[in-house]
């Protein structure tokens, strides 16, 4: 058995073929190959072609790698940007507690006055230090029932207003920037007869 490239016949013959280099031939053709000298021009013309095209599609895989990567690399600052923007939200999450209390204490009608303006200057100051944070709260009477935003508690029959709109808020609804923090607790119309 003969050897082509270091293999023998049966060892060649199991290999991928497509992926095998080509054979030399002798010391002649390596020779006229290499100066450009022999009777056969196009052979190294075509060896050219092969390569440049080879080249090309290196060049336009290298391209799509980079591509590639620089998409990755603007995800991850993207992503690392929303985690900053939003990483204090658990922390305004829990003065809402505080918030929904000082509401409630608004709403008993007392004779203490100044004890009714202590806790609404204490509710106006938490509200401007959260509108101060990006947390805004989300109007929710008279709006037509978005359950993006409420939370329906009870559905009321009743023929005072239109269908599916919020007649009384139980519990407010507020946003962080443009993110929900928490839906607001609603009481919504429900028209007899529909």
């Amino acid at each position: 058995m003969g050897k082509v490239n270091g293999r023998s016949e049966a060892e060649k013959a199991a290999l991928d073929l497509e992926h095998e280099l080509p054979a030399a031939s002798g010391d002649e053709d390596e020779s006229s190959a290499a100066t450009g000298v022999g009777g056969g021009s196009s052979a190294p013309e075509a060896e050219l072609q092969k390569l440049k095209a080879e080249r090309d599609t290196l060049l336009d895989r290298l391209a799509r790698a980079q591509a590639e990567f620089e998409n990755a690399r603007r995800r991850a600052g993207k992503e690392q940007q929303e985690f900053r923007d939003y990483a204090v939200a658990d922390a305004i999450k829990s003065l809402l507690p505080v918030v929904d209390s000082l509401e409630r204490a608004l709403q008993v009608k007392s004779d203490a006055a100044e004890l009714r303006n202590g806790v609404d200057l204490i509710y106006k100051q938490l509200q401007s230090t959260l509108a101060k944070l990006a947390v805004h709260p989300i109007v929710s009477k008279g709006e037509p029932f978005d359950p993006r935003l409420h939370e329906a508690i009870e559905m009321v029959e009743t023929g005072d207003v239109p269908d599916h709109q919020v007649i009384e808020e139980l519990q407010r609804g507020y946003k962080f920037k443009d993110r929900l923090l928490r839906p607001a607790m609603v009481k919504v119309a429900k028209n007899p007869g529909k």
